[in-house]
């Protein structure tokens, strides 16, 4: 049975905004993101939305539901009440660019910064050889479509605009940890995530982990032991002791 839903859609560019109502029909199965085509179609032509597969997979349609980091196209109406208002906004992290469509060049830039994989010198394409637990370590990792619902979250950014020069935030410092834990790649990565990356100003709230959308234990599986690793370089007394021990000049 279909039913007419109350819509609540930002509407503006980067100099100004507002929220606008809408009543839009609805029919059983649907999701958010075919609710704002059916506005595009009939009521909104000029609507700006960023979307792409419909399935879940190419993170292009990350938005605000309710105020909640959401993919659109993974948000189904059956979740929400006939008489409950829905509120649709853009990524609050990054600025907008119109509509629900945000500047996310934030998070390429930050890519950009990660070492890429360094694998032993002398070592081609084809000769890498790692045990399969070794794979199986970082594999969940691998299942991140960049929606950046993470990076959305993360209060550090979402509160503190001023920390975006010196935070990653969760997506990249994944990344990093990821590859920290990658027998074969050679490259420094524990003190590279705390003081180029700012893996100290992460608390480990799991508000990343939260809203990820491939359900990846970003904070526990990734974060967290991270930061053991990097406390382990700088504070474990044996640690300390043979670095100052057997360091050379």
């Amino acid at each position: 049975m279909g039913y007419d839903a109350k819509f609540r859609v930002w509407r503006g560019d980067a100099d100004d905004g507002d929220l606008q109502d809408f009543t839009v029909p609805v029919n059983e199965g649907e999701v958010v993101l075919d609710i704002i085509h059916r506005l595009q179609a009939t009521q909104a032509p000029d609507l700006a939305v960023r979307w792409n597969c419909k399935a879940g997979k190419c993170g292009s349609c990350s938005a605000e539901v309710n105020g909640r980091p959401k993919l659109l196209c993974m948000t189904r109406m059956s979740t929400f009440t006939e008489d409950e208002v829905i509120t649709v906004t853009p990524m609050r992290t990054f600025p907008v660019i119109r509509d629900l469509v945000t500047d996310v060049s934030f998070n390429y830039a930050k890519a950009r910064e990660v070492q890429a994989f360094t694998p032993p010198e002398g070592l081609a394409p084809g000769e890498y050889r790692m045990k399969q637990v070794d794979v199986q370590r970082s594999q969940e990792f691998r299942k991140c479509i960049e929606c950046f619902l993470c990076q959305d979250t993360c209060h550090v950014v979402r509160d503190h605009e001023e920390n975006k020069q010196a935070f990653a935030g969760p997506r990249f410092l994944m990344r990093v940890a990821e590859l920290d834990m990658h027998p074969l790649d050679m490259a420094e990565r524990r003190d590279s995530a705390q003081y180029e990356h700012g893996l100290g100003l992460c608390n480990i709230t799991k508000c990343c982990t939260e809203v990820c959308p491939e359900h990846i234990k970003i904070t526990d599986n990734a974060l967290i032991p991270m930061k053991e690793r990097v406390a382990d370089r700088h504070y474990d007394p044996l640690v300390w002791l043979g670095n100052k021990l057997f360091r050379r000049k």
